[in-house]
Order: C-alpha cells, then sequence, then structure tokens
C-alpha cells in the first residue's frame, strides 16, 4: 500500500472498483485496481472484461469525457462464459487525494500469532506476507528472525515464550511450532487457559504428528483440562492429503487450513 501511495502521489490515476455483481462474477464487491496511463495494480476479475476497464480508465485519464459507473455482461460478447454480470465504478484521483483514498483502501487485518521462527516458521512468514493478517512472530530466541520481514510481520521475543498468549489480541490465530516440544506444550496450555476465560482464539494449531498429540493430551489432560477442551486443538495442522514435508509445503497446507476454518 506505501508502495502505491506513491505511485498515486507522483501521477494520480483512476481506482476502478467492483459495486455490485449478479450471478457468476470472478471478483466480488469492493474488489478494486487502480489504473495509471503504464501500469495496473489490483484486478477486478481479469479477461476481457478488465481490459475493457483499464482501456476506458486510461481514457478517462487522458481527459476524454466518460461514464464513471458501467454494467458489464459477462457473456460471448466479453469472451467470458461466467454467466453473470459486474457493475464498475471509476473514479479519478489526483496526487493530492492519494493518502485519504489509499487509506480507506487498506485491508483490515485480522490477528495471528505464530509461535517459532524455524524453517516452517519462515516459510508460513512469507505464505502470509500477501493475505490480510496482521501476524505477530513470536520465539524465545532474539537472534533467530531475520534482519528482514514483510510489512504485516512484527517480531517480539519472549521469555517465556508461552508468556505472550494472555498479550494476543481478540481473535487470533494461533499456530505453535517452536524448536522445543516442551515450548510447544506449554504455548498450548496457555492457549487453552485462555480459551477457558475468554474464548476468544478462533484458530489454535499445533505443528506434529498424531503420536505428538496422543503425547500432549495425555499431559495436558493432567493439568485439568477436559476433552472438549482439547478438541479444540488442531494436530497435526493443515489440509489432509497434502502429504509433503517440506517447509513450504506446510506452510502452504497449514494457511489454506486457516483460510478454511477461520478466514479474516
Amino acid at each position: 500500500m506505501e508502495t502505491l501511495t506513491r505511485q498515486l502521489l507522483s501521477q494520480g490515476g483512476v481506482l476502478v472498483t467492483v459495486t455490485r455483481t449478479q450471478g457468476s462474477a470472478p471478483r466480488e464487491p469492493g474488489a478494486w485496481m487502480w489504473v495509471f496511463s503504464n501500469d495496473v495494480v489490483g484486478t477486478v476479475g481479469g479477461g476481457h472484461l478488465e481490459f475493457e476497464a483499464i482501456a476506458h480508465a486510461r481514457a478517462l485519464l487522458a481527459g476524454t469525457p466518460g461514464e464513471t459507473q458501467r454494467r458489464y455482461t459477462l457473456g460471448p460478447s466479453l469472451g467470458q462464459c461466467c454467466g453473470g454480470a459486474m457493475e464498475l465504478s471509476f473514479e479519478r484521483v489526483d496526487p493530492a487525494e492519494a493518502p485519504s483514498v489509499a487509506l480507506r483502501l487498506a485491508p483490515r487485518l485480522a490477528p495471528l500469532a505464530l509461535f517459532g521462527g524455524g524453517h516452517v516458521g519462515r516459510a508460513i512468514v512469507q505464505a502470509l506476507a500477501p493475505l490480510p493478517y496482521r501476524v505477530t512472530w513470536i520465539d524465545s530466541r532474539d537472534e533467530i528472525f531475520p534482519p528482514q520481514v514483510p510489512a504485516n510481520i512484527e517480531c517480539e521475543h519472549s521469555d517465556p515464550v508461552h508468556a505472550a498468549v494472555r498479550l494476543l489480541p481478540a481473535q487470533s490465530r494461533v499456530l505453535v511450532m517452536s524448536f522445543s516440544h516442551a515450548e510447544d506444550l506449554d504455548v498450548v496450555a496457555a492457549c487453552l487457559a485462555r480459551l477457558r476465560e475468554r474464548d476468544d482464539l478462533p484458530y489454535v494449531g499445533l505443528i506434529g504428528s498424531q503420536t505428538k498429540w496422543a503425547t500432549f493430551r495425555h499431559r495436558l489432560e493432567q493439568r485439568g483440562f477436559a476433552p472438549q477442551e482439547l478438541a479444540r486443538i488442531i494436530c497435526p495442522i493443515g489440509i489432509a492429503g497434502i502429504g509433503g514435508k517440506q517447509p513450504a509445503v506446510i506452510a502452504a497446507s497449514a494457511v489454506a487450513q486457516i483460510l478454511q476454518l477461520a478466514p479474516p
């Protein structure tokens, strides 16, 4: 968004927004793209629809009078067989208006806490970088974090690591994958205690095998957690049927599961 704002400040552009859809459509109301004289940022669905929308936006940008609201039927005339219709608005934005409009379009980021700075943790950070999450990346080893992280990632040192759980924003999605099974157990126990007290963590996932979870389950029962409470923990994490163990594969599967079970 910062790069986009800088681009708008330098030249202005036309904001194209999906205002209404009917039937099957490639994007939802609120989806947008910025059209500049020599660049496009974002998408309203691609295909010939987007080609025509870009052409109309650039005509407006060049000063040609034209409609600021258009309806497109997604049929054979556009070479798209979605079968629905979309209404698009076209808003000319001058450089002086850029900061306020960019702020209006900034995505609302859902909170997500990632415990563990290892290989899978790093892969998950990269998978989350383009998604609408505000990530708190937590580890008891302060030196573990890379020198540069995506803009939506905040690194936090916590020792003991499970102390960070009580400070997480409400509705945080939680992924647990520290370097230590003892730390993992303490973080999961802290999450269960918070769920018992506030019930405000919609997803708590623990990396590991079914054998690991059986051991954890027994130890958590000894700490006083009931079966219905333990059922809130997802272990193993990820979508069933994806068996690869490479960090990037685990990351893709885990993030897809969160999008399914606790979307932003």
